[in-house]
């Protein structure tokens, strides 16, 4: 199985492409598409869509994974945020990809197996499962893998968007 995991943002939306074959995992690719902070948000969210769906393209994963909001005591933050999530969303669905979502700490519970972890933790366990020389950079581009591995972990017992 081929999984696109994302950890949406705005300014960086960290994306990851693994493979899943039994229970091990391999990392294909990964990286970020970035925003330069004094883009107009409409072309932002333009500029994510297209990024994403020119990685969908090229990799063809069979699902994505991506991460849940949670409440920001920034409200302008989680809504662009929210709008970053909603047009990755998008570009998946138009991909054909279905769609797995996660809170934080399910993909936390899942790489770790404790929903509390530090993000150390995560990005050590994300570096060893996947057998890279370092923890990859920058941090968005980590959480995004780990949202793929949690999929990988919970696959068959979790509700999708069908895309």
């Amino acid at each position: 199985m081929i999984i696109l995991g994302i950890d949406p943002g705005y300014a960086i939306l960290g994306w990851g492409i693994i493979e899943k074959t039994g229970n091990r995992f391999r990392a294909l690719d990964y990286g970020a598409v970035t925003t330069p902070k004094d883009m107009d948000m409409p072309d932002r969210l333009e500029a994510l869509y297209d990024g994403l769906r020119e990685i969908i393209e090229e990799y063809r994963p069979e699902v994505a994974s991506i991460e849940k909001l949670f409440f920001n005591t920034n409200t302008t933050t989680a809504i662009n945020v929210g709008q970053a999530r909603g047009v990755a969303i998008l570009a998946c669905i138009k991909g054909g990809l279905e769609v797995a979502e996660y809170t934080p700490l399910e993909i936390k519970q899942a790489l770790v197996g404790y929903g509390r972890a530090e993000k150390q933790q995560i990005q050590f366990m994300v570096k060893t499962m996947l057998n890279l020389k370092a923890v990859p950079k920058p941090d968005d581009t980590a959480d995004a893998l780990a949202a793929a591995i949690c999929h990988g972990h919970t696959a068959d017992t979790r509700m999708i968007i069908k895309g």
